[in-house]
């Protein structure tokens, strides 16, 4: 299928063979058009395309200047002529005029004073040839043969004269193009092309409003589509979890929830003792925990919540508690570590009760990775604050989440936590192993959180698994294709 400018180039090119320039003119074409034509012709062998180079000349800017004010040389001589002395010549004509002037045999030396020589009064009676090369050149008019000399010797001579080239493209039709052609033209600017026997057929290229509403199109022919096989498009996109993230912010967005700001680098007093986990806890250790070196420690905050902390696992936990402990950077465990700092601005008053926040990172454990396991993934965790919360609200708002996210078939399992009381975990029936998929755990948050952050009891939280239920609503087997860098899999993956 030939375009519509293809089409009026051939026609065009039946009669003859054409520059560019003369295509232009009769197609009606612009040039950027008509050339366009012409190499999406020569692909499919319709035309031939001959490209002559043409070398010129342009003026640099001493040209423009020589041009104007005339070449020092001459004006040298010119003032010798009138009788000028030496100290009278300017600057210009002292540094560039006088050797020029030297080696072009304008002048002569006598002693210490200069004088014309028979050249340079012949040069002043018939002037310099390189000023009318200059004037040529800048009308636009090539040089000929008579000027070869002075074109070599102002290409020598500094920005006094440059080089250009000039490309013309020579256009031929082939026995190809010419069946292509066929006997009918398509006319787009307006013009009637009548070649020939070419009858003209006018085509349309766009079906405006008014050509409808009118009722016009029905007089009209319009163009046809070209459905010509194309190469498929690879656009950027979204990871599959970030889509899966963005979803998860909407559904906790729409049912009221404030997004908390979280880091991936906290204390061990946020991450572990705000939430009433003892310091001799086996999850504590190198084997479950990263610890860094670089930040070593973060500085406590300065408020009573710390000795408020401090009482609270002494008390209970029957131990000395430690700063230095508390004191430890590490890769945070859990998104909950943020949950007990927003609580704290619930009690100062920085927000308001009943409050409901959620959040969705990243998290660390030093643990092996398998189908279902990663040492690296994201949580989903939220808080509601609210003195008149029940266990059975937390069990509905985790039915609605999992529900808008698109699970039926899911199951609560008691569990245990060192920071809530009472607790569980989600499970999710994983039809292809055949098997429940744990997903998160949640709870009530003990007396022992809740009262030296909040101040009052009770509050719900939530730590769920983003990885999981992504895998599931994607039907993948292995929770570890998210992180391999599969560009293919990327590509075709959706949510």
């Amino acid at each position: 299928m030939l375009h519509q400018y293809e089409k009026l180039v051939l026609h065009s090119l039946k009669l003859g063979s054409k520059t560019l320039d003369e295509l232009a003119e009769s197609t009606g074409l612009n040039k950027d058009s008509a050339g366009r034509a012409c190499y999406w012709l020569k692909d499919k062998g319709a035309v031939e395309i001959h490209e002559t180079v043409t070398q010129g000349f342009k003026l640099g800017e001493e040209g423009k200047k020589f041009l104007e004010s005339g070449f020092p040389e001459f004006n040298l001589i010119k003032k010798l002529h009138a009788g000028k002395s030496f100290n009278e010549f300017s600057d210009e004509e002292k540094r560039i005029g006088l050797p020029w002037a030297k080696r072009n045999g304008w002048v002569e030396i006598e002693g210490n004073t200069f004088k014309l020589s028979k050249l340079g009064e012949k040069i002043l009676r018939e002037g310099q040839h390189e000023v009318v090369l200059l004037k040529k050149i800048s009308r636009g008019e090539s040089p000929g043969k008579e000027d070869i000399d002075a074109v070599k010797a102002l290409l020598g001579r500094g920005d006094v004269l440059r080089t250009t080239e000039s490309k013309q493209l020579s256009l031929s039709i082939t026995k190809k193009g010419e069946g292509l052609a066929g006997k009918e033209a398509v006319d787009i600017s307006g013009k009637i092309h009548s070649h020939g026997d070419v009858s003209v057929r006018k085509l349309v290229n766009t079906l405006t409003k008014e050509d409808i509403t009118t009722g016009r199109w029905k007089e009209k022919e319009y163009r046809e589509y070209d459905d010509s096989p194309v190469e498929r498009s690879r656009p950027g996109k979204k990871h599959p979890l970030r889509k899966a993230i963005s979803r998860i912010r909407k559904i906790f967005i729409e049912l009221g929830f404030e997004e908390m700001e979280d880091r991936l680098v906290e204390s061990s007093f946020w991450n572990f003792d705000a939430l009433f986990q003892p310091q001799d806890h086996p999850a504590r250790d190198l084997m479950d925990t990263f610890y860094l070196s670089s930040p070593e420690k973060i500085p406590l905050p300065k408020d009573e919540v710390v000795d408020r902390v401090k009482k609270a696992h002494e008390e209970k936990w029957k131990y000395k508690w430690s700063r230095e402990v508390a004191e430890q950077a590490v890769l945070r465990t859990h998104d909950t570590a943020i949950s007990p700092q927003y609580m704290l601005k619930v009690r100062k008053g920085e927000r308001k009760a009943p409050a409901k926040f959620f959040t969705v990172g990243r998290v660390y454990r030093n643990e092996a990775t398998d189908f279902k396991h990663l040492s690296e993934f994201h949580q989903v965790g939220g808080i509601i604050v609210y003195e008149d919360a029940t266990f059975r609200d937390l069990l509905g708002l985790l039915k609605e989440f999992y529900r808008k996210l698109g699970f039926e078939k899911i199951r609560f399992s008691p569990s245990y936590f060192p920071y809530t009381e009472p607790s569980l975990e989600v499970e999710v029936y994983y039809e292809e192993r055949k098997q429940w998929l744990e997903l998160g755990g949640a709870g009530v948050f003990r007396p022992e959180v809740c009262l030296p952050t909040w101040g009052k009891y009770p509050v719900l939280a939530w730590g769920l698994g983003l990885e999981r239920p992504t895998m599931l609503m994607m039907g993948l087997k292995d929770i570890r294709q998210f992180y391999r860098n599969d560009v293919s899999w990327l590509r075709e993956a959706r949510v």
